[in-house]
């Protein structure tokens, strides 16, 4: 198959939907020869919010001591590649064909048929181990106990702060998505967590004292580092990305803090860059946790100074957590569809507006929105969807934008 008739065929699969369960995924790491070979380092992080960003710095920092690293995370924000790097470079289009192609070939004798985000991580990892990566480190898809990245045997696992989000999954309480999460936990191996709230915190030490995994919690966040990442909530994502380093047995001295934390990058995240003359600010913000923060990252960076805020979200999401975090930063609210088949509906959305916002348009497409919120008051604010942030993404900086629902 050609690159874009791989990347066909694989989206395709979205349709076998989400399957929760590591069978799957055992056994086509196994097929494909997947597994990490022995003496490399495989660390594993799950939670609910600042994953992506502590994937993010751990790679950074483990690249700067000299390793080859791998990054699995999701999702992607343009480019399915992006998912899948090693020491920070994608992996190439002819090389992403030609494993599809083998994958393909694989997953046709499976029943049930493999899942489009199970073919992606066991594509990562034959990656990385043809790419002899020395240490890879794996973003949860969503939960931990039955996620697919669970089936990758982890030396090291750590937990980000655990909220609210994908209760149709994994629960409608928060400490029953906390034993969710837990269940990446190992026998004899570490793990390390960020802050939680107490009811977590009793979850997560129960869990690892079940199966014998030693437990540690970042105490204090991590001072006296330039961190390219704005936001207070980075040095505790930073914090946590060193222990779960230390814990993997990775040397880390000053100087590799000090050059690997100014240069890490993780797009959509606070990202901040200047279109035409007018100052954007891209922010995924999925759930209200999220959108916690970057409402307090908004004022750290611009006090009382209002946005024009472009919003979307997609099914299932706590819509009207999000804004009523998300509205006090705004002048005016543009809302518009997502460009995924878990889009709602503008109206939908503006229903779950709360009591008190400023005024809102809905509108038919995301272009529509994009084109009259350039023009608005302000800087302006891009949040609510990771997807919504890959649709801004390649139409302010270039791109051919890849759609998905995983």
């Amino acid at each position: 198959m050609t690159y874009q008739e791989s990347i066909d065929w694989l989206f395709s699969t979205q349709l076998f939907g989400i399957k929760l369960g590591l069978d799957g995924p055992k056994r086509l790491l196994k097929e494909f020869l997947a597994f990490p070979d022995h003496g490399v380092k495989v660390i594993h992080i799950a939670g609910t919010n600042g994953k992506g960003s502590t994937c993010a710095m751990i790679d950074s920092l483990a690249r700067s001591t000299g390793s080859r690293t791998g990054l699995f995370t999701s999702p992607h924000l343009i480019d399915f590649r992006e998912r899948i790097r090693v020491s920070g470079v994608e992996i190439p289009e002819a090389e992403c064909a030609a494993m599809l192609t083998e994958l393909r070939e694989i997953c046709a004798d499976l029943d049930p048929h493999p899942t489009f985000f199970e073919i992606t991580l066991v594509l990562a990892m034959r990656w990385f181990r043809e790419r002899a990566c020395d240490l890879i480190v794996l973003e949860t898809g969503m939960g931990g106990r039955l996620d697919a990245t669970t089936a990758v045997p982890a030396d090291v696992c750590g937990i980000t702060p655990i909220g609210l989000d994908h209760m149709q999954w994994l629960g409608d309480t928060v400490d029953k998505i906390a034993l969710e999460k837990a269940g990446i936990f190992i026998e004899g191996k570490p793990a390390i967590s960020a802050p939680q709230q107490p009811s977590v915190r009793k979850v997560l030490e129960k869990e690892a004292n079940a199966v014998r995994s030693p437990l540690a919690f970042v105490t204090e966040p991590l001072m006296g580092y330039p961190i390219a990442l704005p936001g207070a909530h980075q040095r505790w994502n930073a914090a946590l990305a060193v222990e779960c380093l230390h814990a993997a047995g990775v040397h880390l001295d000053y100087n590799v803090l000090q050059h690997a934390l100014s240069v890490v990058r993780w797009p959509g995240r606070f990202e901040r860059f200047s279109y035409q003359g007018k100052e954007v600010i891209l922010d995924g913000a999925h759930n209200p946790q999220g959108a916690a923060v970057l409402a307090e990252t908004w004022r750290e960076e611009f006090r009382d100074k209002k946005a024009t805020l472009l919003f979307s979200a997609v099914a299932a999401k706590d819509v009207s957590g999000i804004l009523e975090f998300l509205s006090p930063l705004a002048v005016h609210i543009h809302i518009c569809p997502v460009d995924t088949p878990r889009a709602v509906p503008p109206e939908e959305l503006a229903a779950a507006l709360p009591e008190g916002a400023p005024p809102h348009t809905c509108h038919a497409s995301f272009n529509d929105a994009l084109k009259v919120a350039l023009e608005g008051e302000g800087p302006l604010l891009i949040a609510g969807s990771l997807f919504l942030v890959g649709e801004a993404k390649a139409a302010l900086q270039g791109g051919s934008f890849q759609s998905s629902t995983q």
